[in-house]
């Protein structure tokens, strides 16, 4: 197996690709790793949310960090590392709204509102399900893939 770093074309159509990455956030020196599923446009990587754990972490601390993966064996595979920053994006029904636009992003995508809007019990009880969308504003992409 050889591993070579991805070309800036090999990011983009991977961006482009992929739906679900693992996203870490932190606080305090202790990191929360999470599946969200994010669709990319323009720069940005938009994603649904409920309230929880990761949006208090990410309004404290906005630097976060994505991974995306692709795997079809032990040795065929791409890794995509996204860093960047969170923003909330506000409650906003205008048609020209950046919340507006990411739910059209999103809505592509079959079953796009999961994990994210999900029925949750968290310690016995029922987590909240008021939707928060979000997107991260790309800093640096690096990615990895296998050769044969």
């Amino acid at each position: 197996m050889h591993i070579q770093e991805m070309s800036r074309g090999e990011i983009a159509l991977m961006l482009e690709r992929v739906s679900i990455g693992h996203l870490a956030c932190s606080i305090e020196n202790m990191p929360y790793v999470v599946p969200v599923r994010f669709v990319y446009h323009d720069g940005y990587l938009y994603s649904l949310s409920s309230a929880g754990k990761k949006l208090e972490m990410m309004s404290i601390n906005r630097n976060v960090c994505i991974n995306f993966l692709e795997t079809n064996s032990r040795v065929d595979w791409r890794s995509l590392v996204v860093t960047g920053i969170f923003e909330e994006l506000p409650q906003s029904f205008d048609e020209n709204s950046s919340m507006k636009l990411a739910h059209r992003l999103l809505s592509k995508i079959p079953e796009w509102w999961e994990p994210a809007y999900t029925r949750t019990e968290l310690r016995g009880k029922e987590r909240s399900l008021i939707p928060v969308y979000f997107r991260v504003s790309i800093l640096e992409t690096t990615g990895h893939h296998t050769l044969d």
